[in-house]
C-alpha cells in the first residue's frame, strides 16, 4: 500500500449489491505479460496489462503474479486521490512476490479510465470493486472460499482507503482490509461541526481536475457549499451516503486502521469512530497511529508496508504465526538525527485500544480576565493560520512535532485560558475536552479551539497544527458548550503550562462574514487524556556497549599485527605541548566530490579559549570537527592536539571530550546510572572519571537520582554535555549544544560553557546561534566554503575596522549596491535594515569609501564600525548564508 500520496491521493453475509455473474468485459491488453526484473534469489513477478468494461466505464487495471502454480489469495490495492494505478506498483509487486496475486486499477476520473468522480459512489466506484471481484474469481491463481468467491483483502490509502472500508461493508466476499489516512465519515471530515472545511475541500475538487470533472450532484454540491461558505443538509447526507459510516453495521472483517497524526483532513477521530463501529460487529481490529498525514511528517511507509503484509498474512493465508503488531501502536517524534536532520520515532503501544478519552487529568485554567471578548472581523480577515492544506511533505505539522511554533493566533481576535506549570512530564494521548460558555451579538458563533503546549520562556507550539471548529447556534442568548479538542499524540514537559484559546478565525475554514463579539468564559477545567497503558517500548543499549570493546579488541590486534608495516608516527612537538589544538594547512575533498570540504585550513586554540566555529551550510565546519577528533584522515596538513599529531586511535585524544547532538541514554536508569554505564564501557578506571566533578559543572543537582525518562530537553542536553566532560578532558568539543532549547536553558548552557573553560580548559562550539556564540566565546574561527575567512577574538571581528555600517536616508538600490562593491579598496557591500554594511579590503579606508558614496550619490547619514556579530558574519561571507 502506497502512503507516499499526494496530498489525497470473518462471518459471511447472505446478500450483495452486485451480482457476481455480471459481466466484466476485457478490451485490451488480455494475455500481454511482463515480467519484472528481479534479482537472482527473487523470484520473477509477472503483470499484465487491461482495459476492462464495467457498467459503461473503462478501468485501467494491472495483474501481479509471482512463483509456480496454484492457488493463493488475492489482494486489491487501491490508490490516492488524483494518483492513479502506477503509485501502488512497488507495493503490488512486493505483495506478488509474498506469495499473493495483486490486482490494481485507476478509479474513475483517473489516469486512463474513464466516467466521472463520484467519490466512492456505491453505485460507481464501490460496484466497480465487486466487478473486479468477479474478475478476481475466474483467474486460476486465485484461491477460493466457494465458487465465485475468492480469498481477498482490500488495502489503499486515503480515496482508496475509504473504497477499502466501503467494499467490505457493500461486499461479504472481502475478507480483510487495511484502511490507512482515510475518512470514515466524509461529511464529518469536510463539515465538522457543520463548519465548512473550505481549503481541504478546494483542494479536493481541484486535484480531480474542477467540477466538470465529478458527477452532476457532487459538482452542484461543491458550488453551493464553497459560494453560501455554510453545508446544508442536503450537501450533508450527498456525503454521508458515500462514507463507510453508512455500512458500519456491515463491516466485518479483521480490519488495520493505519492514520495520520499530522492530518487535519482526516483527523484521528475518523479511525475512532471506526473501530467502535467495527468492534461492535465483532470483528478483529488494530489501530496504528503512524508520524505522518495528509499534511506532511513521516508516512513511514516500509514499516507501515511490512505490518500490512503481515496482516494478510494472519487473515487471508490463514498463518497463525504472523505476528500482526500491538492491538493499538502510536509513532512518537521527538528530536533530530544529527546525521541527516530527520525527526526521531519510536513506537508505544498497549494491548487494548484506549480511545479518546482514557484516564482523563484535570487542569484548571485561569485567563487575562474570567470572561473575555474578541472580535470576528468584517469578511473574517485576516484569518489565524494553523495548518496549510496541500503541502504534502513539508507541511507546518512537521514542524510542530520537532518543537517549532508556527501556528498565528491576531491579538483582539481570540481568547486565552492558561493551566499552571505541569508538575511533571505530561503525556496526552487522545483527545482533551472542555466546557465553555459562549455568547455573541450575532445569533449564530463559529470559534477555532486549539490547545497549545507553551515552554517555560513563553515560546508555544500547536501539537500537529490541529484545531477543533464549533458552531454554537442560539449564541446571542448565551449557551453552554463542551468542545472536543482534537486528537493528539503529545508529550508536555514539566513546567510547561497547557493553553486554551478560542479563535474567531482559522485560514482553513470558512467563518461568518459579518462582524460580531464574541464573549467567552470557562465552566470547567481541561481534562486530558493521558491513555496510561501506553508504553514507549524501552530504547535498546547504546550500540558502543556491545562494540566498543570489540572494536577495541579487534583494533589492538590490527596494530600489532601491522606494527612492522607502519611508519613512525610524527613526533610530538614540544613547543606545542601547552596548546590544546593547532591545525595548519588541514584539507580533504570527499571521493567523487566535485570540491574541496576543506581547503588549506590554519588556525591555533589557546588554553581558557571558548572558541565558536561558524560558517553557512558547507562551510566545512562537520568536516573540520571530524579530523580533529581522528574520525577521518585528512588528504593534506595536520591537526595537532597538545603538539600530537592527531590520528585514529591516538593516545592523545583520551584529553578530548565531545558531544554531538542527539546523544541517547536508557531511559529507564538513572541520570547518574546512564554516565557511570558509559564509563565503564570505556575501560578506563572508574576514578578517572572525575564524575562529580562533571556534574557540579553541568549542574543537573538532585535529578541525577530520577530516570532519564522524567528529563526536560534541557535536562538531557546538559547531562549529554556532562557525558561529554567525564575524564575532564583538557579540550571539549560541542556540536550544536543549544538545539531544541528554550532561552531559560540556553542560558544554562552557555552558563555550562563558561565554568567549564574558567579552570584553564578549552571549549570549542560549533553552533548556528549566533547572539549565543557572542555571548558565550571569546574568540571565532569563520568559514566559508571550506576555507578560513578569518580568526580571532570575538570583539575584533565584531567591531573590526574593516567592516563599517553606513547609515542612509534611504534605502539603496541594488545596482547601486553592485557598484559599491565593485569599488577599490571594498571587498563587499550588503544592503543592511538601516542602509549598508560595507567591508574594506587592504587597501580600503573609510574615508575613500565616504568619497566614493558622495559621488554615487548615496545618502549617507552616519559611517562606523557595527557591533553586531550577525552583521560581521553577512559581510565576513559575502551573504553566502
Amino acid at each position: 500500500m502506497d502512503l507516499r500520496l499526494p496530498g489525497l491521493r470473518g462471518p459471511r453475509r447472505p446478500r450483495r449489491i452486485v451480482s457476481a455473474v455480471a459481466a466484466v468485459v476485457v478490451l485490451a491488453g488480455a494475455g500481454t505479460w511482463t515480467a519484472v526484473a528481479a534479482g537472482d534469489d527473487t523470484p520473477a513477478v509477472h503483470s499484465a496489462d487491461r482495459v476492462m468494461a464495467v457498467d459503461g466505464v473503462r478501468l485501467d487495471t494491472s495483474y501481479f503474479t509471482s512463483g509456480g502454480p496454484g492457488r493463493r489469495p488475492a489482494v486489491l490495492l487501491a490508490h490516492g486521490f488524483g494518483g492513479s494505478k502506477d503509485d501502488v506498483r512497488p507495493q503490488a509487486e512486493k505483495l506478488a512476490r509474498d506469495g499473493y496475486a495483486v490486482l490494481t486499477w485507476s478509479a474513475r476520473g483517473f489516469g486512463r479510465s474513464t466516467g466521472r468522480i463520484g467519490l466512492n459512489d456505491p453505485k460507481g466506484e464501490v460496484a466497480d470493486v465487486s466487478r473486479l471481484i468477479d474478475w478476481l474469481a475466474k483467474q486460476p491463481e486465485v484461491r477460493l472460499d466457494k465458487p465465485g468467491d475468492p480469498r481477498v483483502g482490500v488495502a489503499g490509502a486515503s480515496y482508496g482507503g475509504a473504497v477499502s472500508l466501503l467494499a467490505a461493508g457493500y461486499d461479504h466476499r472481502v475478507d480483510a482490509i487495511a484502511p490507512a489516512i482515510t475518512y470514515f465519515n466524509l461529511a464529518d471530515a469536510l463539515f465538522p461541526d457543520g463548519v465548512f472545511k473550505k481549503l481541504w475541500a478546494g483542494v479536493f475538487f481541484n486535484t480531480g481536475g474542477g467540477a466538470a470533472h465529478f458527477t452532476p450532484e457532487l459538482a452542484a454540491m461543491y458550488e453551493r457549499v464553497a459560494e453560501s461558505g455554510a453545508p446544508d443538509a442536503a450537501a450533508r447526507a450527498l456525503l454521508e451516503a458515500r462514507s463507510p459510516s453508512a455500512v458500519a453495521d456491515r463491516i466485518k472483517v479483521p480490519t488495520l486502521l493505519l492514520q495520520g497524526q499530522t492530518d487535519s483532513l482526516f483527523t484521528l477521530a475518523q479511525s475512532d469512530a471506526a473501530e467502535k463501529a467495527i468492534r461492535a460487529n465483532g470483528a478483529p481490529v488494530d489501530v496504528d497511529w503512524i508520524a505522518g498525514g495528509h499534511d506532511g511528517g513521516d508516512l513511514e511507509a516500509a514499516r507501515v508496508q511490512s505490518r500490512v503484509d503481515a496482516w494478510f498474512d494472519r487473515y487471508l493465508k490463514g498463518d497463525e504465526s504472523a505476528d500482526t503488531g500491538p492491538a493499538f501502536r502510536v509513532t512518537r517524534t521527538g528530536g533530530v538525527d544529527s546525521t541527516d536532520g530527520a525527526a526521531l520515532t519510536r513506537g508505544a503501544s498497549a494491548d487494548d485500544y484506549p480511545g479518546l478519552h482514557d484516564h482523563d487529568r484535570s487542569f484548571p485554567l485561569t485567563g487575562r480576565r474570567k470572561e473575555q471578548s474578541f472580535v470576528n472581523p468584517p469578511g473574517a480577515t485576516p484569518p489565524a493560520v494553523s495548518a496549510l492544506p496541500g503541502l504534502g511533505g513539508g507541511g507546518l505539522a512537521r514542524l510542530s512535532s520537532l518543537g517549532v511554533g508556527v501556528s498565528l493566533d491576531f491579538p483582539g481576535q481570540s481568547a486565552s485560558f492558561d493551566s499552571a506549570p505541569v508538575p511533571g512530564d505530561l503525556r496526552v494521548t487522545g483527545s482533551p475536552t472542555v466546557t465553555v460558555h459562549v455568547r455573541s451579538t450575532s445569533d449564530t458563533a463559529v470559534l477555532f479551539a486549539k490547545v497549545y503546549d507553551v515552554g517555560s520562556g513563553g515560546s508555544q507550539v500547536l501539537p500537529s497544527q490541529l484545531v477543533t471548529p464549533v458552531r454554537v447556534e442560539g449564541a446571542k442568548a448565551g449557551k453552554n458548550v463542551t468542545i472536543t479538542l482534537p486528537a493528539i499524540d503529545h508529550k508536555v514537559e514539566e513546567g510547561h503550562r497547557l493553553r486554551l484559546v478560542l479563535a474567531s478565525t482559522d485560514l482553513g475554514y470558512a467563518s461568518p462574514t459579518a462582524p460580531a463579539t464574541y464573549t467567552v468564559s470557562l465552566k470547567s477545567a481541561l481534562a486530558v487524556p493521558t491513555a496510561p497503558g501506553v508504553t514507549t517500548a524501552a530504547a535498546p543499549l547504546p550500540s558502543w556497549v556491545w562494540w566498543l570493546p570489540l572494536t577495541g579488541a579487534a583494533v589492538a590486534l590490527a596494530l600489532l599485527l601491522s606494527a612492522r608495516r607502519r611508519t613512525a608516527a610524527a613526533a610530538p612537538d614540544p613547543a606545542l605541548a601547552d596548546v590544546p589544538l593547532q591545525i595548519t594547512g588541514l584539507s580533504k575533498k570527499y571521493a567523487r566530490g566535485d570540491r574541496y570540504s576543506v581547503r588549506d585550513l590554519s588556525f591555533r586554540v589557546e588554553k581558557g579559549q571558548v572558541l565558536g566555529l561558524l560558517g553557512p551550510n558547507g562551510a566545512g565546519k562537520t568536516t573540520t570537527l571530524r579530523m580533529l577528533m581522528g574520525l577521518i584522515t585528512p588528504d593534506g596538513g595536520e591537526v595537532r592536539v597538545f603538539g600530537h599529531a592527531i590520528r585514529p586511535g591516538a593516545p592523545v585524544l583520551s584529553r578530548v571530550g565531545s558531544f554531538v547532538e542527539g546523544a541517547g541514554f536508557l531511559p529507564h536508569l538513572t541520570g547518574r546510572e546512564n554516565l557511570e554505564l558509559y564509563w565503564r564501557a570505556t575501560g578506563r578506571p572508574a576514578d578517572d572519571a572525575h564524575l562529580d566533578e562533571a556534574l557540579e559543572i553541568a549542574g543537573l543537582g538532585d535529578a541525577l537520582a530520577r530516570a532519564v525518562r522524567t528529563y526536560s530537553q534541557g535536562m538531557r542536553q546538559r547531562l549529554a554535555i556532562a557525558q561529554a566532560m567525564l575524564g575532564l578532558p583538557d579540550l571539549l568539543i560541542l556540536d550544536e549544544p543549544t538545539n531544541g532549547l528554550d532561552p531559560p536553558q540556553i542560558r544554562e548552557m552557555r552558563e555550562v560553557m563558561i565554568r567549564y573553560a574558567a579552570a584553564g580548559r578549552t571549549v570549542i562550539v560549533s553552533s548556528h546561534l549566533l547572539s549565543e556564540v557572542e555571548q558565550s566565546c571569546t574568540h571565532l574561527v569563520v568559514m566559508d566554503r571550506g576555507k578560513l575567512v578569518q580568526a580571532g577574538p570575538v570583539a575584533e571581528i565584531v567591531g573590526s575596522g574593516d567592516t563599517l555600517l553606513v547609515g542612509t536616508a534611504a534605502p539603496v538600490d541594488e545596482p547601486v549596491v553592485d557598484k559599491i562593491a565593485a569599488l577599490p579598496g571594498v571587498a563587499s557591500a550588503l544592503r543592511a535594515d538601516d542602509g549598508l554594511l560595507v567591508r574594506l579590503d587592504a587597501d580600503g579606508t573609510a574615508q575613500r569609501l565616504v568619497a566614493e558614496l558622495v559621488r554615487l550619490d548615496v545618502p549617507v547619514t552616519s559611517v562606523g564600525p557595527h557591533r553586531r556579530l550577525e552583521d560581521a558574519f553577512l559581510t565576513l561571507i559575502g551573504g553566502s548564508a
